[in-house]
């Protein structure tokens, strides 16, 4: 078992991989976007933590909101779907601190092409 010794450290933010976000877990559309609902609340927490500013984190919400409006819909548009979350993705990607979010909605774009 490895021991790490944190002692003077100082965390502002760490994304919990093991925490409320579980994209393992969707089974279907609805499910996909519950766990959208719960990526943004964690670019907030990012936001918040002053991880990511608050303009980014603005432009990030925005797209993963698009992206449900358009999961809603009763023929929602695939294209669209993966424009918005790759859009968001690569808003964060180079953001030291956010690696967990990048990685979550590469995640969120394969499981795009099994709903959609």
């Amino acid at each position: 078992m490895s021991v790490f010794d944190q002692r003077g450290q100082k965390v502002t933010y760490q994304y919990n991989a093991a925490g409320n976000i579980n994209l393992s877990a969707v089974e279907n559309r609805a499910d996909l976007v519950c766990e959208l609902e719960k990526i943004k609340d964690e670019v907030a927490k990012a936001r918040d933590a002053e991880v990511i500013d608050a303009e980014l984190a603005t432009d990030v919400n925005y797209h993963i909101t698009k992206v449900v409006q358009q999961a809603n819909k009763p023929e929602p548009s695939k294209t669209t779907i993966l424009n918005h979350i790759n859009t968001a993705k690569n808003l964060i990607q180079g953001v030291a601190g956010a690696g967990g979010l990048v990685t979550a909605l590469m995640k969120v774009a394969e499981l795009v092409q099994t709903f959609f």
